[in-house]
């Protein structure tokens, strides 16, 4: 399809998959090397000499507290770029820069009162969230480092979207290219030539999310954006401010949620099998973010898609988004369950090949896995309320499948017929098939008979 470059920021013209499709791969690709922030830091750590398994396990348990770093960024990101979409759809581009700015605002609120509270709070929260003493020298090691430079991956992560949301989805592409290419390089150095360990890790980290939020920030400053930033927009607005963080209460509840279950997850194996069990689900849940990011770039690149056309009136084509999401998703899922039921343990050897704990991690990751694809379904319809600016039903489903449910089974289950350390395991399959069911059931019922 030929278009001027006019077009291609108008999502109302031009076939919907060549529109969704346009956006979600450049962001497809941005997602997952977004991962490889972090879990090119547990590759390298996983496999230092003496104490690799270790530094991975007090590493995994500092995850909770970057989730709910990652979560703030996420409350802004995620609820003000779709209202950006809405506007622009309307036509009102005064609000939608208004939107951005006051979103900017925030994740620097948020990002300087995250940084002191961490270092208040870190060590008996680390205890709380799994850490032994043996591995809670590495977890605060890795902390101390990172939370030194929070604010700067609450920029880049927090602000991406409103790049992404104006159509130029290679420039998001790029932000996080960048960064993780930086990371790539400097992991080996610190960790290993410096000998700095986890706190080269944190570093090699938090040098390439300070060039990431750079590129964000002047890209939005500069004339190339259909949105800028201005300083007349960066006064926080009361109004504006409650229907971000309305919106964006579905990803930041999604994501301190897993922090949630990552929490309590943990506590209990420590409980029920001890640091090997910790050391093989921070490998799970690695390898969940790599497999989880497609299907969550695709369903982000598909948002300010059915954002604009919603606002545009146009309701039959939001419709025809709607299907081709959810068999996008639904095949990839399916894709992506065969793989891991069949070759776990070629995926758990890219973090650590120590006996015991392959064993322990291959029966760990086909219970984890076992009901995955039900997946699919939570993410179309989540990204459904969220496109079309339903807050109420994307902040239920976010805190429904994890807090609700995932929580009091993980407590629950190991209690029931003996099933202790298996009990906690069975806790996400039975999740995923209730949670996805429900939330994709209830967009049905809910959005698609009004559309």
């Amino acid at each position: 399809m030929s278009c001027t470059s006019k077009d291609k920021h108008d999502f109302t013209k031009g076939s919907m998959a060549g529109s969704i499709v346009r956006l979600s791969l450049p962001m497809i690709l941005a997602q997952l090397v977004n991962v490889l922030y972090n879990i090119v830091d547990r590759m390298y750590l996983g496999h230092m000499p003496g104490d690799g398994r270790l530094a991975l396990t007090g590493v995994g348990v500092a995850f909770p507290i970057i989730t709910i770093i990652n979560a703030f960024a996420n409350l802004c990101g995620s609820g003000g770029a779709p209202l950006c979409s809405i506007e622009r759809g309307r036509g009102d581009e005064k609000k939608a820069e208004q939107i951005m700015g006051n979103s900017l605002t925030l994740l620097l609120i948020f990002g300087i009162f995250l940084t002191f509270t961490g270092y208040l709070i870190k060590t008996p929260l680390l205890y709380l969230f799994g850490a032994s003493s043996e591995t809670i020298s590495y977890a605060n090691a890795y902390m101390d480092v990172y939370l030194a430079g929070n604010i700067f991956v609450m920029l880049g992560l927090g602000m991406n979207p409103f790049i992404e949301s104006q159509g130029f989805a290679k420039t998001g592409m790029l932000t996080v290219v960048i960064g993780a290419f930086l990371n790539l390089i400097l992991d080996p150095i610190f960790i290993f030539d410096l000998n700095l360990g986890v706190r080269g890790a944190a570093a090699a980290t938090i040098l390439s999310q300070l060039i990431s939020a750079v590129w964000v920030l002047s890209f939005l400053h500069s004339k190339k954006a259909i949105l800028r930033l201005r300083l007349s927009t960066l006064r926080l607005q009361g109004k504006l401010v409650k229907e971000i963080i309305a919106l964006g209460l579905s990803g930041f509840t999604m994501s301190v949620t897993n922090s949630l279950v990552q929490i309590f997850c943990n506590a209990s194996l420590q409980f029920y099998g001890g640091d090997l069990y910790v050391g093989a689900m921070t490998i799970i849940y690695s390898v969940r973010e790599v497999v989880q990011m497609p299907m969550q770039g695709f369903t982000q690149g598909a948002q300010p898609v059915l954002g604009y056309n919603y606002g545009a009136g146009k309701n039959g084509r939001v419709k025809e988004g709607i299907r081709f999401i959810r068999r996008v998703t639904l095949t990839y899922a399916l894709a992506v369950w065969a793989v891991l039921m069949l070759l776990p343990g070629t995926v758990v050897r890219l973090f650590n090949g120590e006996p015991e704990l392959l064993q322990i991690s291959i029966t760990s990751m086909r219970w984890h896995f076992v009901l995955f694809f039900f997946m699919a379904f939570q993410y179309v319809g989540q990204t459904v309320f969220v496109s079309l600016g339903k807050a109420k039903q994307a902040v239920f489903f976010s805190l429904f499948r994890k807090a609700i449910l995932g929580v009091p089974l993980i407590l629950l289950l190991p209690h029931l017929w003996s099933l202790g350390i298996y009990g906690v395991l069975a806790a996400e399959p039975i999740t995923n098939i209730i949670g996805g069911l429900a939330c994709y059931c209830t967009m049905i019922a809910v959005v698609w008979k009004n559309l």
